[in-house]
């Protein structure tokens, strides 16, 4: 299933190694959701360049649809933010303004985020992990998220699908109903998917103390560090921001 958040590891373009992709998601976080560093120009500019980088990384992955309307909607509320919010007053400054806010520190990191679940397999995760010596308490939730948003859009869709031909829809004879016959469901498998992926991750082996194998071969290569070092320049310009060297 080459969905929204599944893998699909013929058409992933440039190759990065999961330890990459997740340093970029955490400095993404920091800088762009977390806004460090915010009153250093650099910093500020350079946080808005490594926004993009997602975007790119979509592109090699041939996600074209994706990384166009990603792309699109964040250079939108970017413009809105810089263009319009100055220019608002009263009550329409308070609810764009917050709306550009949350969405403009928000989406580069769930781009950056989908493109990692679009990317990396389980087996490549979980093995990346292990080379990072990380606990058991943390490979195993995250193991299990990267099956989990793929098989709950499965069934979303699957759901829709059933209540189409019952005409429960938006505009449809039984409107009422969208939230009781949609969203119930949902939950429902929602949490039923949870537990299965976790018993299912469990049955595999992740939980045992012993040392697991896995034949796949990751590794840091000329892209990623090329990649890190885009996002380490942002550290560094930082601290050179704190310690007064650059303003």
């Amino acid at each position: 299933m080459n969905g929204l958040f599944s893998a699909d590891i013929e058409n992933r373009g440039l190759v990065l190694d999961p330890r990459t992709k997740l340093a970029v998601t955490l400095t993404l976080v920091i800088f762009a959701l977390g806004n460090a560093g915010s009153n250093i120009t650099a910093v500020r500019y350079g946080t808005i360049a490594l926004c993009f980088l997602p975007i790119v990384l979509l592109v090699t992955a041939k996600q074209y649809r994706k990384a166009a309307i990603a792309g699109g909607l964040y250079m939108l509320i970017k413009a809105a933010e810089i263009l319009l919010v100055p220019q608002l007053k009263g009550p329409a400054l308070s609810m764009i303004g917050v709306i550009c806010l949350v969405f403009v520190r928000l989406m580069p990191g769930l781009i950056m985020g989908s493109y990692m679940l679009s990317s990396t397999t389980v087996s490549e995760f979980i093995a990346a992990m292990h080379r990072m010596h990380m606990p058991q308490q943390i490979t195993i939730p995250m193991s299990v998220m990267f099956r989990f948003f793929p098989t709950v859009l499965e069934e979303f869709g699957a759901i829709n699908t059933a209540m189409k031909m019952r005409d429960i829809r938006i505009g449809g004879k039984h409107a009422g109903k969208i939230f009781e016959y949609r969203l119930v469901p949902l939950m429902v498998c929602s949490v039923n998917i949870g537990s299965e992926l976790s018993a299912a991750a469990l049955t595999r082996g992740l939980g045992t103390k012993v040392q697991r194998t896995n034949i796949c071969k990751i590794g840091f290569h000329l892209q990623d560090a090329v990649v890190l070092i885009l996002a380490a320049a942002l550290y560094v310009l930082w601290i050179l921001g704190m310690i007064g060297v650059i303003q």
